[in-house]
C-alpha cells in the first residue's frame, strides 16, 4: 500500500508505445548528418510515391524480392488506407481476427466496408470459423496480425498459416499481413510469413516503428507488383511523395547494419518485461485466462466470469493505474472482458506493481 503522505505513480496499462530508452538517438543522429550530406537534394525534393529509391532497393535485398515488389509510406497505417481506397467500395466485405488493431477497424468502417470477425485462438484465426464465414461469403482481403498479435499477443501456428493460404486460393481472397512485430520474437521458433507461403496472393506489411522510433514514421509494403504499382497511383494523389528525409535518415542507418544489432538490444529490453508480467499474472492473478506469447508488446487477458473491464478501468483508476477499454479492438461487438497488457513500455518492477494493482481492482468489483 501507498502511505498516505506519499503520492501514487500513475502505471499506464494503455498504449502500446516502445520504451523511451530504446531509442538509438546517437545512432539516428550520425545517420542523418551522413545521409543529409550524401543525399539531401534527393531528401529534399519531391520524389516518386513508391519511396525513397535507395531504402527501397535496401528493403527489397533485406526480404528477398525485387524492388518493384517494394512501397513505402509514412507509417504502415496510412499504407492500409490505400489499400482501402484502392480495393474497397461501401458494402465491400473484409474478414479481421477478432480481437484486431482497432486503427484498422477504423479505417475499415471509414470507409463503409462491412467486417466479418474470425474468433482468434491462442494458436490464431479458428479455422473452422473462418470456414463457416467463407461459405457465406468471400471477403476482398482477410487482414491479419500472425505474429504476436496486436491486442491479443496470440501467434499463428505454422499449421494454420497453410491452411489460410490454401482458403485464400481456393476461394480468391487476399491476405493483409501486418507483421510490425515479427522481429520481436524472445524465445521459440519463428514460423514463415504468409506473404513466403502464398507471395502472389499476400501482401506483407511492417515499419520502423516498433525498430528504430515511432517518430521516423516509415512503414512498407511488399507485394505483387501490379497492385503495388495501384497503391502508389492512391499514395501520390494523396500526397505526392511520402517523407524522403525520414526515408533517407532510415535508409542510411539500415545501409550501416544498425537493424541486427537493435533487434538484439530491444530483444535484452523487453524480454524480462514480458518474462514480468507473466510472473505478476502467475502471482496476483493465478486464476487468469491469459495468452503466453514468446515475443511482442501485448498480453492479453479475459477477466473472471461477471467483471467487466470497464467496472475494472473505473476502479484501476483509484488505483493510479490505466487501462484500455477492451470493446475498441471487437469490430462486431463483445469484449466487454478482454483486457490488453502492454508491457514494454514500464520497468519490471512498475509492471509488477501495475498487475497487483490490476489484480485488486479485479477483487474489488467482483
Amino acid at each position: 500500500m501507498t502511505p498516505a503522505n506519499q503520492t501514487m505513480t500513475t502505471i499506464n496499462f494503455t498504449r502500446g508505445v516502445p520504451a523511451n530508452e530504446s531509442f538509438p538517438i546517437d545512432e539516428v543522429i550520425d545517420s542523418a548528418v551522413s545521409a543529409m550530406k550524401a543525399n539531401g537534394t534527393a531528401m529534399l525534393q519531391y520524389g516518386p510515391s513508391l519511396g525513397f529509391q535507395p531504402l527501397r532497393e535496401w528493403l527489397a535485398g533485406w526480404q528477398k524480392v525485387t524492388v518493384d515488389r517494394v512501397l513505402t509510406g509514412n507509417g504502415s497505417l496510412q499504407i492500409i488506407e490505400f489499400l482501402c481506397l484502392h480495393a474497397l467500395k461501401p458494402g465491400d466485405v473484409v474478414f479481421t481476427e477478432v480481437p484486431t488493431y482497432d486503427r484498422t477497424i477504423t479505417l475499415l468502417r471509414r470507409h463503409g466496408a462491412t467486417i466479418v470477425g474470425i474468433p482468434l485462438d491462442a494458436d490464431g484465426p479458428n479455422i473452422e470459423a473462418l470456414e463457416q464465414a467463407l461459405q457465406k461469403q468471400v471477403p476482398k482481403f482477410f487482414y491479419l496480425i500472425p505474429d504476436f498479435q496486436n491486442p491479443a499477443g496470440a501467434t499463428c501456428s505454422g499449421a494454420k498459416r497453410r491452411q489460410i493460404v490454401k482458403l485464400a486460393a481456393q476461394y480468391g481472397f487476399l491476405i493483409v499481413e501486418d507483421a510490425p512485430y515479427r522481429m520481436l520474437r524472445y524465445r521459440g521458433t519463428e514460423e514463415p510469413t504468409l506473404y513466403e507461403l502464398a507471395p502472389e496472393g499476400t501482401l506483407h506489411m511492417s515499419s520502423f516503428t516498433k525498430l528504430i522510433a515511432p517518430g521516423v514514421r516509415v512503414g512498407f509494403m511488399i507485394g505483387e507488383p501490379s497492385m503495388i504499382a495501384k497503391l502508389a497511383k492512391k499514395a501520390e494523389d494523396t500526397y505526392i511523395s511520402p517523407g524522403y528525409v525520414a526515408q533517407g535518415i532510415t535508409y542510411e542507418w539500415c545501409r550501416r547494419g544498425l537493424l541486427t544489432p537493435q533487434i538484439e538490444r530491444l530483444k535484452a529490453l523487453y524480454a524480462p518485461r514480458l518474462d514480468a508480467c507473466l510472473a505478476g499474472l502467475d502471482k496476483y492473478m493465478p486464476d487468469a485466462v491469459a495468452t503466453r506469447p514468446d515475443g511482442g508488446f501485448f498480453i492479453s487477458l479475459t477477466l473472471p466470469e461477471g467483471v467487466l473491464t470497464s467496472a475494472v478501468k473505473a476502479e484501476a483508476a483509484k488505483h493510479g493505474l490505466n487501462l484500455t477499454d477492451g470493446q475498441a479492438f471487437f469490430p462486431t461487438g463483445g469484449g466487454e472482458r478482454f483486457l490488453r497488457l502492454p508491457f514494454c513500455a514500464l520497468s519490471p518492477a512498475e509492471i509488477d506493481d501495475g498487475v497487483r494493482r490490476l489484480a485488486d481492482s479485479v477483487k474489488a468489483v467482483r
